[in-house]
Formats: C-alpha cells, structure tokens, sequence
C-alpha cells in the first residue's frame, strides 16, 4: 500500500543506500519527522547514522527510495537544512561574524550585503559571541567554535537543524553547558532539529523522540521512543523522572545488545 505523508514532514520513504562495493549501509528506513520536533538518533558505532543524516543533508544519494523535506524531494545540499558537524568547518581565514555573514550571504540571495552583516551579528549574539565575532577560529576555544557553528546554521532560517555529533570533540563541562544552550535556543526558536549522538543523557535532556538504530550492515530503525511532553527540562528532573529513568533503561540496554552482537560477529 502506498504511504501518503504531510508536507509538513521530513521524510525517509523505503530508503536504502548500497555501497559501490556492495555493501548495504543502510536497509528500508522509512521514518517521518513531525515539524518543530527535536529527534535524536542513537545507535551503535557502524550503524550508519551519519550516513543518514548525509542522505537528508543532500550530501549523499539514496540507492532506493527517497527523502522528502517539506514535501519537496531532497536532491542535494540547500538553505532549507542547516547542518552542524563535529569538526566545526569554520572557514579559518574569516572572523566569526565572517563565517556567519557568507553564510547568510549564500543562502539569503534578497538581503543586502548590510543586512546580511546585520542579522550575523544577531545570531553570533543570541549564542553569547558578540564580544568574539571579530576573532578568527584559531582565536577561539572548541565550544566557541561550535557556538559559531550554530550561528551560522541557524543564519539562514532552515526548515530543519542538522547536527552530526556537535559535542563530541568537547569537554565534559563545555559539552553540558552548550548542550544547555541548545536547548534554550530551541525553546526560543522552535526549529525542527535531527541530532546524530552516542549520548543517551544527552538524548533524553534535549529530544521530544528517539530513533533507535540497528547494527549495521543493513541496519535499520530498530524503535521510535516517544518522550514524555515535559518542558523546559532539567537534568536534575529527568534523572529522577519515572518515565524517562525506564526510556534510559530501554536506550541501555539496546546498546548494548547491538554492541555485543557487532563484537561478538568480529
């Protein structure tokens, strides 16, 4: 039976991506995502969630099937998805506020070059940067890096956030602390976000669901865990919460199955 999806949704319609070489990344995903929602995806290493993720930023093709975004067929890169990735791809020879600028100079073709200086600053300060905008990236730490790239993605007001692993270089207190920025920006903003993690904390702290992976090869969307409707959240409640200390439970003990399985087969 044919599937019929909301424009309204990102899509993953009976995808699949094989490999020149035969090798099967990812095996019929079908996967809808609900507008203004923030979904994490978790699964263990080698289970094809940045190819994934890839696949909806536009930077790789699926083999089978397809992927929509706003009802419209994603067929490569475009400024209605915003991708944040792990090793930060700051341009080194532009400032901060450079960064952010040729971004929104890209993607916002109508706005004058004023304007698009203008509404840099203004994303470089909602993420705390407006005393830094004038540094190069060689001038700022790993977390203000990583605040500059939400800047610059958020710049350009995409219909979805894309964030591959953003903390995944950081320190233990500069990770929670932007992962607390996110949230508050989130809240603010209501952009629908897809987030690549290894972190089940951090899935819990900042999601409304979690996609569950398989082992890979051939993996696929093992579960969909729907997250109680609590906002804004704390970690400090979440800990405790019933309902998310059973979900965390559930996370667990996934990982750890599929984990043991990938070994157990090497």
């Amino acid at each position: 039976m044919s599937k019929v999806f909301s424009p309204e949704l990102g899509l993953f319609d009976s995808l699949t991506r094989r490999r020149p070489t035969g090798y099967v990344a990812l095996q019929d995903i079908s996967l809808s995502i609900e507008k203004n929602t923030f979904v994490s995806i978790i699964g263990p290493s080698g289970c094809g969630k940045s190819t994934l993720l890839n696949l909806l930023a536009g930077l790789d093709r699926p083999s089978v099937g397809q992927i929509l975004v706003n009802g419209e067929r994603v067929r490569g890169p475009g400024p209605d998805r915003g991708i944040i990735f792990q090793n930060y791809a700051l341009m080194p020879w532009l400032t901060a506020l450079g960064n952010v600028e040729y971004a929104v100079e890209t993607a916002c073709s109508g706005l004058s070059r004023g304007q698009a200086k203008e509404r840099a600053r203004e994303y470089l300060a909602m993420v705390g940067l407006d005393r830094a905008m004038h540094r190069f990236p060689k001038q700022l730490s790993g977390g203000m890096k990583q605040r500059v790239a939400i800047a610059r993605a958020l710049s350009i007001s995409p219909s979805i956030l894309l964030m591959d692993e953003p903390f995944g270089a950081l320190d233990a207190l500069t990770r929670s602390y932007l992962q607390e920025e996110v949230l508050r920006i989130w809240e603010d903003r209501r952009v629908t976000v897809v987030l690549i993690t290894h972190s089940i904390e951090e899935a819990l702290l900042l999601s409304d669901q979690i996609v569950l992976m398989s082992r890979g090869p051939a993996a696929t969307i093992a579960d969909v865990i729907n997250l109680p409707s609590l906002r804004p959240r704390q970690r400090s409640v979440i800990d405790q919460h019933p309902e998310f200390v059973d979900i965390k439970h559930r996370l667990e003990e996934h990982l750890l199955k599929e984990t043991r399985a990938v070994e157990e087969r090497t």
